[in-house]
């Protein structure tokens, strides 16, 4: 048949040292090692079927498989390599920059550096570490010194003639940033240079922030003085008005009377830089009319821009309409002399007429001549309304009420001025004890600033006394009525 005993033998001689002898190379794993075990525990470990766990040193990392087999073409299962961990590469600072000994690999230390200017937050050296990560915070380079601004010395100035304020100028203060130089817009808080500063103490900051927002501010004052004059008071029946504060270098001050009044001395006064004033000091006196001009014209002329003239003409003092006309006007005294309004009473017919106002009497050839040039009816009565113009703005066929009367002269173009006058200037009215003629009726007395009681007072008593003697009268002796009124001021 063939066989031979000693050639069994020689096969199951052969397989068994096929089984003990090495048969894959040696392994070698460079910073690593392997830990490998045979199929039955032989001498060699790299016999056939020999498996070897591969594992690397600290700092090192497997590429392959974890575990290799010795097979029967002589070769390993697979490859491996431990190469050397590395971290990722580290950030570099805004403004700031790092060194280090070994790139990003295991066990490298870095150092973080800022830039001029800068300070270092966080640690300053880090180490790649066996998890692959930085030791550490991550380091950043921030600024904290804030910017320098220089602000001007204080700012001090006189106010120009007839000014309350200054104009100031200065140089804008420039920032400077120890950093990066970069800095935002200066901020002004306050008026910016070249304003009109009003008299007083201003304070002005200018603020700056850099890229850190670290700020830096600084101030200074602005100074405005303003020369002034001792401060002038209304004449006695009269008002005044001044530009500017009133008292300020080159403020003018003018003065005016009341109703019935004329000015004497300076109808104006400049406060100058001696802080003295100019001119001399006005007063207020009464309005003295005239009455033995040869003319109507002449007469008016001396109202012309002074007074409004309210002229009531009558047949006879018996009139109905003309008692009635004198009983409202006698209560309304203080309301016409505030409006300025002077009464021309006309009585009478050629040859019999005579005029007056207030107490004075007008000639016949002079109410005669009034009557024509204002083209009046004689033989009605009526009554004419002129303003400060002479011109004839109303008439009325019957008596007119002083509010009717009132309303249509508070419409006169100079009369709403001279409302907003009164309302402006209130108690700057000179006024005395003996004299009341802006005594004020007591409806009227919230249209105007208030006057002192006391005024008051006089003014109603004035008014209850003339009153009575209307009462006791009878309407019959208008010319007493009307001196009594002249002579407390009430014309």
């Amino acid at each position: 048949s063939g066989y031979s005993p000693l050639e069994d033998d020689e096969d199951v001689y052969a397989r068994s040292r096929y089984k003990e002898t090495p048969w894959c190379s040696p392994i070698k794993v460079k910073h690593g090692y392997a830990n490998c075990r045979t199929p039955q525990g032989e001498y060699y470990k790299n016999v056939l079927g020999t498996r070897c766990d591969i594992r690397c040193q600290k700092g090192y990392e497997l590429h392959g498989p974890h575990q290799l087999i010795c097979q029967s073409s002589k070769r390993w299962s697979g490859k491996v390599l431990c190469k050397q961990k590395r971290c990722p590469t580290l950030s570099m600072p805004t403004n700031g920059g790092f060194k280090c000994l070994d790139g990003a690999y295991f066990g490298s230390r870095c150092e973080y550096y800022c830039s001029p200017g800068y300070q270092l937050k966080g640690d300053r050296i880090v180490t790649c570490m066996d998890n692959k990560a930085w030791s550490g915070r991550p380091a950043a380079c921030v600024d904290t010194e804030p910017p320098r601004i220089q602000c001007p010395s204080v700012k001090e100035k006189t106010a120009e003639p007839n000014k309350l304020t200054a104009r100031v100028f200065w140089d804008t203060p420039e920032g400077r940033d120890t950093a990066d130089g970069i800095l935002t817009d200066v901020i002004l808080k306050g008026l910016p240079p070249g304003s009109h500063f009003p008299e007083g103490d201003h304070k002005i900051q200018y603020t700056v922030y850099d890229r850190a927002e670290n700020k830096g501010t600084c101030k200074f004052l602005v100074k405005v003085r303003v020369r002034r004059c001792v401060k002038l008071n209304a004449p006695d029946n009269g008002y005044i008005k001044c530009s500017g504060d009133g008292n300020n270098y080159g403020a003018t001050c003018e003065f005016s009377c009341i109703g019935g009044y004329e000015l004497q001395g300076s109808p104006a006064r400049v406060c100058q830089y001696n802080l003295g004033w100019s001119g001399v000091e006005p007063t207020c006196a009464p309005m003295n009319i005239n009455v033995n001009v040869r003319t109507a014209a002449a007469l008016l002329d001396q109202f012309y821009e002074k007074r409004r003239l309210l002229i009531i003409s009558t047949p006879t003092a018996a009139n109905f309409f003309y008692r009635m006309q004198l009983g409202m006007l006698q209560p309304a005294q203080c309301g016409l002399d505030l409006r300025h309004v002077t009464v021309v009473e006309l009585v009478g017919v050629f040859p019999a007429q005579i005029g007056r106002i207030g107490v004075k009497l007008l000639p016949p050839s002079l109410a005669l001549q009034l009557r024509l040039l204002l083209r009046i009816p004689h033989y009605n009565f009526n009554i004419v309304v002129m303003d400060k113009h002479g011109m004839d703005k109303e008439r009325y066929p019957f008596p007119a009420t002083p509010a009717e009367l009132f309303a249509l002269i508070d419409k006169f173009p100079l009369r709403k001025d001279e409302m907003k006058l009164q309302a402006e200037i209130g108690f700057s009215v000179g006024m005395n004890n003996s004299s009341l003629s802006m005594c004020i009726s007591i409806t009227e007395l919230a249209q105007i600033n208030p006057i002192r009681n006391q005024h008051v007072n006089e003014c109603r008593g004035s008014m209850t006394e003339i009153q009575s003697l209307h009462d006791l009268n009878g309407h019959r002796n208008g010319t007493e009525d009307r001196l009594q009124c002249s002579d407390k001021g009430l014309l």
